[in-house]
């Protein structure tokens, strides 16, 4: 689903939930995960009505160059070599570039199949034919200049071993942004012992959510829910 349609449901909930009468629609923020986190900056950078954000794996690079990190990781992970991971970024790239509409179909299908029967391929999350692909609208989105216009106070985590994302890359356009915008309320948590989701040992369950997680986040919504 497009960005700008995620947005437009997380403003439809934030708005039904300000008109209820126990809610104080001041109070209100977004937490997001991941791909939520281009979401929810890209609210709070548009309406008034979002007070914070609880931010998780919040990638500061697009979504291509984010995808060409994760999947040569993913196959470094699984053991392949850095030359594997070379061609695995390789053949992303290619079919990038035909989504771009900068090469054509049949020579991104030639990247394709010259590496489809490798062992590493579906490292890539590429379909074999190309002519199933759906499109990817916000392949080339840059969410540096939509962190510079989040002004509300901001908790981001990030875990040290994330799979998916160049975290040092991600804090630094955060770093920048809230320079540009003077916000001063921007709070960055990195997790020992994680990875793309806040759980420890490679595990994606709420047993599993790293404590140093919780009892940061709980502190930090408890001294900004007071402050407004």
């Amino acid at each position: 689903m497009p960005l700008d349609d995620q947005v437009e449901d997380a403003m439809r909930v934030v708005r039904e939930l300000s008109a209820r009468s126990d809610i104080d629609g001041g109070l209100i923020g977004l937490w997001g995960f991941s791909q939520g986190a281009w979401v929810a900056p890209l609210a709070a950078s548009r309406s008034s009505e979002i007070a914070f954000l609880v931010l998780v794996a919040s990638t500061g690079v697009s979504p291509a160059t984010q995808m060409l990190y994760g999947t040569a990781k993913h196959a470094r992970m699984a053991g392949f070599g850095d030359d594997v991971a070379a061609r695995l970024v390789h053949v992303r790239t290619e079919v990038d570039e035909f989504r771009r509409g900068h090469i054509g179909l049949e020579a991104a299908q030639a990247a394709v199949d010259a590496v489809k029967s490798e062992p590493w391929f579906s490292f890539a999350h590429l379909p074999q034919d190309l002519g199933v692909i759906g499109v990817w609208p916000d392949m080339d989105f840059n969410p540096v200049p939509i962190f510079a216009g989040v002004h509300v106070p901001v908790l981001l985590f990030y875990g040290e071993d994330d799979e998916w994302q160049p975290i040092d890359a991600s804090i630094e356009a955060w770093r920048w942004a809230a320079k540009q915008t003077k916000n001063r309320d921007v709070t960055i948590v990195r997790l020992p012992g994680t990875g793309h989701a806040p759980t420890l040992g490679g595990l994606e369950s709420v047993e599993a959510v790293s404590p140093d997680y919780e009892r940061a986040m709980l502190d930090w919504l408890a001294r900004v829910t007071r402050a407004r």
